[in-house]
């Protein structure tokens, strides 16, 4: 993957539209996301004329925490105000200052944990804010592409496409899982990339996890998140975690929970045709940004053959990950779960928007056969006319039908980033 030597430009972001619309009829709006994963960038890109607060500067939080109300009685009529989660205090005085002026767009807001899991802060400002999720960069958004796929496949405007001859060329899928999405990591080498993204580890355990819990021990956190780094994709075993790092079965819990607020780990549920049953089988759990991952479980795109297994469970990831960015700026308000049977069947992603399925499966072969849509069938007849298709992704060039009777389709994985 090309990366410039000089200075990294900021590259657009696909969520934009979205957010200054949110701002022209809605009075606070929050930008939630990982650390350093552009939300500040995107913010300033809004409004030039703004005041801006960022709480990470300690005079600031100092303000905030002592006199809320003061702090922000001394701030314009219109504030971004970086890091909110620093400063819960702070939502019951914007909330005040929101039921005296209702004017849309009066506060924009972002934050490095999930406000909706934080209660004290997602309570103080329900019906008045709305909350819109950031993701490291996809992959559309570093080569500039609109970022369509997922709109053109859940319309059925992807078209067969016969592969055209060419010479055999090294996969860029390596590079890309390991570069993974951090601004700062992917413009730089991979060696530095790697450095950035464990001091980026530990400044978030130095820094954030005491803003929204109490631990003891930090490392205990990152050794959980390695722990998962080394097998990506994988039912949740919340005794086999408890055993293998030796703590009790509540601390696993109460960890997954702060890995997943801070935006580090997804549990993504499992599928099934009754809705009441859905919450009760196991989650599968997937790192946020593969190229964490890869670094975390010493994966370099090096070993892309060697290590095809662990790269395997790597994409899945990193693919679940790329659409359920994209679905923030496609209004398709869609939800998102996996597929096992007790056959082992497996769907890596079951999509759901408008009481209808999709399906997605993901391989790492340069080729594919009608094998690899055997979950997808197994989907498709449990979800009945529910099923609007589904697709194999590969590391090939060709949209290619596998069962037109169902809408099955293999599609390469470059569609998630020339679309």
């Amino acid at each position: 993957m090309n990366r410039q030597s000089d200075a990294p430009k900021i590259l657009p972001r696909s969520l934009k539209p979205a957010l200054e619309e949110a701002l022209t009829d809605t009075p606070a709006v929050c930008l939630i996301g990982p650390r350093q994963c552009g939300k500040s960038t995107l913010a300033s890109t809004c409004d030039s004329k703004r005041a801006y607060v960022n709480l990470d500067d300690r005079n600031y939080l100092k303000l905030a925490l002592e006199d809320p109300q003061g702090f922000l009685d001394e701030l314009p009529e219109y504030v971004t105000i970086d890091e909110i989660q620093r400063a819960p205090e702070l939502t019951l005085a914007i909330k005040r200052s929101i039921d005296a002026n209702r004017k849309p767009g009066r506060f924009l807001l972002t934050g490095s944990a999930n406000l909706r899991q934080l209660p004290r802060l997602a309570d103080s400002l329900a019906g008045r804010m709305e909350c819109l999720y950031l993701h490291p960069l996809t992959e559309s958004e570093k080569m500039g592409a609109p970022g369509r796929f997922l709109n053109q496949w859940m319309s059925n405007a992807m078209e067969t496409t016969l592969s055209a001859s060419r010479d055999p060329a090294p996969s860029t899928l390596p590079g890309r899982l390991v570069a993974g999405g951090y601004p700062e990591a992917f413009h730089r080498s991979p060696k530095r990339a790697r450095n950035w993204q464990r001091q980026y580890l530990q400044s978030i355990i130095e820094r954030d996890i005491d803003d929204i819990a109490e631990v003891k021990d930090g490392r205990e956190l990152a050794r959980m998140l390695e722990y998962l780094a080394r097998q990506p994709a994988q039912l949740l075993n919340v005794s086999a975690i408890a055993n293998a790092l030796g703590h009790t079965r509540p601390t696993v819990d109460r960890y997954l929970s702060i890995l997943e607020k801070l935006f580090l780990i997804r549990r993504l549920p499992a599928w099934h045709s009754n809705r009441s049953k859905r919450l009760v089988k196991t989650p599968k759990v997937h790192l946020y940004d593969s190229g964490l991952a890869a670094t975390l479980s010493d994966l370099t795109a090096e070993q892309w053959n060697e290590e095809r297994p662990r790269f395997g469970h790597l994409l899945e990831s990193f693919v679940v990950q790329q659409i359920i960015a994209m679905a923030g700026w496609s209004d398709l308000e869609a939800r998102f779960w996996h597929y096992r049977d007790k056959d082992q069947i497996e769907v890596d992603l079951v999509i759901e928007a408008r009481n209808r399925i999709w399906g997605v499966e993901v391989k790492a072969a340069a080729s594919t056969n009608s094998k690899d849509g055997k979950g997808l069938s197994r989907l498709a007849e449990i979800a009945g006319n529910r099923f609007q298709g589904g697709i194999v992704f590969y590391d090939g060039h060709a949209v290619i039908p596998i069962d037109k009777s169902i809408n099955l389709s293999a599609v390469p994985l470059s569609k998630l980033w020339e679309l």
